[in-house]
């Protein structure tokens, strides 16, 4: 049997090669059913290919194991899945994340552009990643899934972990005429303004001629999913180190009242790092998605020996979501702080007494994306003797993502908030933050004494804007001799990307920061505002005293406000005042691969025992040309005592960068039946991962800091790298399977890749645009004084307080005059926050020439390290005779040396692999009497999701997750079937931390989701 042809991938593919008569009859019988019947396809796959290769396969025509293509491949040994909002969306294979795994579409790779994913946090700009999501594609369309754990010089490089193919079904692999109709209802429970009920329609139809030469496929398929999702996140917590200066617990610390009165339970030793967080915040979601999927496959075989394909494969996905947010803030000084013993000690208890009020924000949120994929194919395969045959295979496929809300936005944001809150506090040692307030809308707000739509204020308005292409153009052109006991495959392949993305972020001034104009949103807006309860929504994770909160509609309010604001006069001693400012950007990186590469196979005998044999060697030239154009900003407007604005010239630069390298990648798949029922099998590969498209941008880009420098506050930077070079990794496999039964195996093996290039996250302290900081209380500059009168009065060092006396100097006769007037207003080491709100409405603080240059930490990604990964794989599948009784089983144990330590001190760069983790997987199944039945429960170990995170380059962590899925299916005819499933049904939950689980990062509260169906064959 040639090697080549244990890819299972059909003649479409670009990648199939010469089969025997007996292999190519084999491989057409694609249409299994029952549980039992594709299992054993799959252990078959498994046994007889070169490598290390798990299959899925459809149970029969349209109908695959799982509602999702991702929660079908976790059940694969060493596949692990990102979720979003309760969904798979991409893999993680060995410990590789999904950027590291390249997926194919019957062999052809895809187009990766998404804009953003709904359901995430934080996930609100233009993409780049190679991870394609599989919630792009639905499951009904796909014959069989292969994962490929091992290189080979015929498939296309690109997956470290693996390469993941999807096949679709083609017109001449049945006979006759067949099709499939099937409608589905999903009840997911966690909706709330949503339907309860949401269909999935999905329908396939194969025709082929009387003569068997000629035939049409055609798939489409509807689904729609409403859900809610209640989340909680901490927006940062700000790392503090005493042997690097700094020093907000000192007795004259901003975290403390002076001279240092604030008590500090358990604290941190003179020179231990301590992190403290900036706020509590609890957020709820309304989300829809909606994907429509289609495909139209022709087959044409003129002459016995010669199969002409063409497909067009076309998907689009929408997805939005409504948010509502509480968030309160910290103001500094601190009135009590509490921490643990961990390396970085946190402040797990944090309570503050404002004397007057500040304000609680409810920012409204609406974002939404439209990803479409259109893909045109065309394949030969020509038969050209009964040795030799060769396979053209060509595609254009592109990918576009963008904003798709009614403003044509990525992600609205309008910033309201109550002007209301007295003391705050939040309690992290449940793992989870739980916060108390009171509130007194006396001074600010309407003076009912409930906190309503009277006390709310606006703040700004701001708005991302994305649009993103990648185009994929590729050409494959492969020669196949197939002799009695071995085969030879050469091929040559040249894949052209470009990847383009647009942005523009835009801020509009409406009321202010500091909440100028407390009832505004109803005076200008009346209605749209509705009180509902938040911490209500939350069934599991604890929230504490949360229950009033407002939603609406981001883009309504902005119809409402902005109009007004923009057209109000700006006061004489503040011109920017309600003004707009856009920030535009452009990214293209063009990325041509060319290739050449060859593979042997052969079958012999060794010890008299039969074995096989596969080598091969595929040689790659690739260049990277990378484009920005990037706007130049003037430096930060400091508008509030911790808001800030990156504020531009109106001037871009065109900015460029190259990339190049190239490669030898050769592999060895050796396998020996060592008795007629166990394979031994060893491989050796070089496989190469390329880095993101992000990463390879040319852009640079300043952001504005999170609070005053001077006070701790923190200014990064990005700026990318076109010249990275791809991860490289040695692969080596050894494994042992024993296949006991027709259907019942035990498999065994061991993998170590040896890998360097990493591309890792360097920070390095700079300089960028020439921006200057106003904040950082140097010699002879405006906070600079201020810092030394506030120090001399025995004030708080707090950011109001230093902001405010900034502006008076910026803005009154004289230091002299400024400081009377700021004493005058003290009241105990303090300013009264109306007064503070009064004087951060009037005036913002810009730079001059006398504020120091800013001092940005700026990430760029670099081949930072090298590593070694190893594990284990365990699997077992069984099942009992004829009861109709069977169980899956895996375990994968994944090692490393570049993990994370999350005791690092914050100015040291760290270099780790994300995703690395242990994963098991259970499945229990029942067949029989027209019945079949699974419950799977699937488990991923803690792994690190992020690394130098933010200025302190922290690592952030992805907690343990386990979940039951399970699902029932009755055949009622020959013909009809009904079906009902439960995903999640437990409700597990996901949660992050910062560095130590009690730095709570995120939380998502999820819910089951029921799905019931009936399906029909005709």
């Amino acid at each position: 049997m040639a090697g080549a042809s244990m890819m299972v991938m059909g003649a479409f593919s670009p990648m199939a090669m010469a089969q025997d008569d007996d292999q190519a009859e084999g491989d057409d019988v694609i249409v299994v059913t029952g549980i039992r019947a594709s299992l054993e396809r799959a252990m078959d796959i498994k046994r007889n290919s070169d490598g290390v290769v798990d299959a899925i396969s459809a149970e029969d025509i349209g109908k695959f194991p799982d509602t999702n293509l991702a929660e079908s491949l976790q059940r694969i040994t060493g596949v692990s899945i990102d979720r979003v909002n309760g969904e798979g969306s991409a893999v993680t294979v060995r410990g590789f994340g999904p950027g590291f795994n390249l997926i194919t579409l019957n062999g052809r790779t895809l187009p990766t552009a998404e804009v953003g994913v709904i359901g995430a946090r934080g996930n609100y700009n233009g993409g780049g990643s190679r991870s394609f999501d599989f919630s792009n594609l639905a499951s009904e369309g796909v014959s069989s899934l292969e994962v490929y754990k091992t290189g080979q010089a015929v498939l296309p490089t690109g997956g470290i972990g693996a390469t993941v193919n999807i096949n679709t079904r083609r017109p001449l692999d049945g006979n006759g005429t067949m099709a499939t109709v099937q409608g589905k209802l999903i009840n997911d429970t966690s909706v709330d303004d949503g339907d309860e009920l949401t269909p999935e329609l999905s329908g396939l139809v194969n025709w082929v001629n009387d003569t068997g030469n000629f035939g049409i496929g055609l798939f489409g398929s509807y689904s729609r999913r409403d859900s809610g999702a209640p989340t909680q996140q901490v927006n940062d917590w700000l790392v503090f180190d005493p042997t690097l200066g700094d020093s907000p617990l000192s007795s004259n610390g901003s975290y403390v009242r002076n001279p240092g009165t604030t008590p500090v339970g358990n604290p941190p030793a003179a020179d231990q790092a301590y992190a403290i967080a900036q706020d509590s915040r609890y957020d709820f979601s309304d989300i829809t998605r909606e994907r429509i999927n289609g495909q139209l496959v022709a087959q044409f075989r003129p002459i016995e020996t010669l199969s002409l394909t063409a497909d067009y494969t076309f998907a689009v996905n929408e997805s939005d979501e409504l948010r509502y947010e509480q968030t309160n803030w910290f103001a500094t000084p601190m009135d009590e702080l509490i921490f643990n013993s961990d390396a970085v000690a946190a402040a797990v208890y944090a309570y503050e007494f404002n004397g007057g009020t500040k304000d609680i924000g409810f920012e409204q949120t609406n974002r939404a994306t439209k990803d479409t994929l259109n893909s045109f194919g065309f394949n030969a395969d020509w038969e050209l003797n009964e040795r030799m045959s060769v396979v053209l295979d060509a595609h254009t496929s592109k990918g576009e993502s963008g904003g798709n809300n009614p403003l044509g936005h990525l992600a609205t944001f309008t910033g309201i908030g109550a002007p209301v809150i007295q003391e705050h506090s939040v309690d992290y040692r449940s793992g989870y933050p739980i916060q108390t307030y009171t509130i007194d809308d006396s001074q600010r707000g309407n003076g009912n004494g409930v906190l309503d739509a009277g006390d709310v204020a606006s703040q700004v308005f701001r708005s991302t804007s994305t649009a993103m292409e990648h185009e994929v153009d590729e050409l494959d052109l492969r020669f196949v001799w197939d002799f009695d006991n071995s085969s030879l495959t050469v091929g040559t392949n040249y894949r052209d990307t470009v990847m383009t993305v647009d942005t523009l972020n835009t801020q509009q001034d409406l009321g202010s920061w500091g909440l100028a104009f407390p009832g505004d949103v109803e005076q200008y807006a009346p209605g749209l505002l509705e009180e509902y309860c938040l911490s209500c929504k939350f069934d599991d994770l604890p929230v504490g005293q949360a229950e009033t909160a407002f939603k609406a509609d981001a883009v309504d309010l902005w119809n409402a406000l902005v109009p007004i604001y923009e057209a109000m006069t700006p006061p004489a001693d503040n011109p920017n005042r309600f003004r707009i400012n856009q920030t535009p950007g452009f990214d293209e990186v063009e990325e041509t691969i060319f290739s050449m590469f060859a593979q042997f196979a052969m079958e012999a005998e060794l010890l008299d025992r039969p074995a096989r044999i596969s080598a091969g060697i595929r040689y790659e030239e690739t260049e990277v040309s990378s484009a920005t154009v990037q706007a130049v900003p003037s430096g930060f407007n400091w508008q509030a005592d911790n808001d800030f604005l990156v504020e531009q010239t109106g001037d871009t630069q065109n900015v460029s960068g190259d990339g190049s390298y190239d490669h030898l990648l050769p592999n060895v798949d050796f396998q020996m039946d060592v008795r007629d029922d166990v394979v031994l099998r060893a491989s050796y590969s070089k496989t190469i991962g390329r880095p993101s498209y992000t990463n390879l941008y040319a852009s640079v880009g300043a952001a504005a800091p999170n609070r005053p420098t001077v006070l701790g506050g923190q200014l990064t930077g990005t700026s990318q790298n076109p010249g990275l070079l791809p991860l490289e990794s040695d692969n080596f496999d050894v494994s042992l399977e024993w296949y006991y039964d027709d259907t019942s195996y035990i498999s065994a093996g061991y993998f170590k890749k040896d890998t360097k290039n990493f591309v890792g996250t360097g920070v390095v302290e700079r300089n960028l645009f020439g921006i200057r900081d106003q904040t950082a209380g140097g010699a002879g500059s405006r906070s600079g004084e201020a810092l030394a009168i506030i120090q001399e009065l025995g004030a708080d060092q707090s950011e109001a307080n230093l902001f405010t006396l900034t502006a008076l100097i910026d803005n009154r006769a004289s230091v002299a005059a400024a400081r009377a007037e700021f004493e005058a207003n003290l009241d105990g080491g303090t300013l009264p926050q109306g007064y503070v709100d009064d004087i951060l409405a009037a005036f913002d603080v810009r730079s001059d020439s006398n504020d120091p240059l800013a001092v940005y930490s700026v990430e760029q990604p670099l081949n930072a390290d090298e590593g070694v990964i190893d594990g284990w794989e365990l699997a077992w599948q069984h099942f009992f005779g004829d009861t109709g009784f069977g169980l899956q089983a895996n375990y994968t144990i994944v090692d490393g040396d570049i993990t994370a330590d999350p005791a690092a001190p914050k100015n040291i760069n760290q270099f780790a692999l994300i995703g690395l983790s242990d994963t098991a997987n259970f499945t229990a199944i029942y067949e029989n009497y027209g019945w079949s039945a699974r419950l799977a429960y699937n488990w991923r170990d803690t792994f690190l999701s992020a690394t130098n995170e933010g200025g302190d380059r922290s690592a952030i962590y992805t907690e343990d997750y386990g979940q039951f899925d399970f699902s029932v299916n009755y055949d009622v005819t020959e013909q009809l079937a009904v079906s009902f499933e439960g995903i999640n049904i437990t409700g597990e939950d996901q949660r992050q931390y910062h560095r130590y689980p009690d730095q709570f990062w995120y939380g998502y509260e999820l819910s089951p989701r029921y799905v019931v169906g009936a399906r029909y064959n005709f």
